[in-house]
């Protein structure tokens, strides 16, 4: 099976490259040629425009930064796509937009689905973060081989959109948890407490949380350096926000969230590093919260192995 990739970004290259890794029969594709040449010189494949991604492959997949450069590269391939062609959407984007375009796909006789991932870009580099997939039955199971090298975890979430919706759920969990966070770093700081030790309390508690265990070692190392931007924050959150108001659901906590997250983007910058959302408080207290023996990146340090798919409880009690 010839697979294409579009968007060799933070997290894109890093999927690729488990793709390649694993000996796929990858071709490549972006607007940087530097990132494109970093993959050629590895043995992928290259092609000049989507177009011709769609063309030369079986399989090809997308992982953009916001549903409008989707949008764009989908208008390209749409000519292309065809019985036999699968649309695999990698990005974080409007669980709307993916199925417009999702269905449009479907209607050429070609496959659709959306599968954002999550664990870090520091998992998406090993192969071992958690893929999300919306699609029907059979193109999953068709597209499980491909999704159990770029993940360790892969859950069918139901009809395509599914994913996305649930994506930006968890993305919104992720921030409310960084915010909480920061809060709490500073108060004990401010408290006189150890930050080493204040990581280590949290790290063994109740408390604790994949947010904590990432992102807080990063904040007291001083990189503040996640891979991971305001921007990019706000388009998720904004996404959740979006399908509450469309449900009817009075959220309370997250309009504050995302004011946050704003003042800290007209701070720091728009694509300022998420995890620097720490220093607005830093800045009120006149304090640092800093600590020795924190690595200034993450690094996965579980081995690599194939993937599989995990399911509900409800649909292991079938089985």
């Amino acid at each position: 099976m010839k697979i294409g990739f579009i968007g060799l970004g933070n997290v894109g290259g890093k999927l690729a490259g488990s793709l390649l890794r694993n000996g796929m029969d990858l071709a490549v594709h972006d607007l940087n040629p530097a990132l494109v040449a970093g993959f050629a010189e590895r043995g992928a494949r290259t092609a000049d425009s989507a177009a011709q991604m769609m063309q030369d492959n079986d399989v090809v997949i997308t992982c953009l930064p916001s549903p409008a450069a989707c949008a764009a590269v989908m208008e390209e391939m749409l000519p292309h796509i065809g019985p036999g062609k699968i649309w695999l959407e990698m990005s974080t984007t409007d669980a709307g937009e993916v199925t417009r375009l999702g269905k449009r796909v479907i209607e050429t006789g070609g496959a659709a689905v959306d599968c954002p991932v999550s664990g870090g870009c520091h998992r998406a580099a090993t192969g071992n973060i958690s893929i999300f997939a919306g699609c029907d039955r059979a193109t999953f199971e068709t597209v499980l081989p491909i999704l159990t090298i770029l993940g360790r975890r892969v859950l069918h979430t139901g009809e395509l959109g599914s994913a996305s919706t649930l994506k930006v759920m968890t993305n919104y969990l992720a921030t409310a948890n960084l915010l909480t966070l920061c809060e709490a770093l500073v108060t004990m700081k401010a408290a006189g407490l150890d930050m080493a030790t204040t990581y280590e309390a949290i790290k063994i508690s109740s408390g604790t949380s994949f947010v904590h265990e990432t992102e807080s070692q990063l904040i007291l190392s001083g990189s503040r350096c996640v891979d991971f931007t305001m921007d990019l924050v706000l388009k998720d959150i904004g996404l959740f926000q979006k399908i509450a108001e469309d449900n009817g659901v009075p959220l309370e906590i997250s309009p504050q969230i995302i004011d946050i997250m704003r003042d800290g983007q007209a701070r720091y910058g728009e694509r300022a590093q998420s995890d620097r959302i720490i220093e607005r408080l830093e800045e009120a207290t006149g304090l640092k919260v800093l600590a020795d023996g924190f690595p200034s990146e993450l690094v996965d340090d579980e081995p690599e192995e194939r993937g599989r798919e995990v399911a509900p409880p409800s649909v292991h009690s079938l089985s």
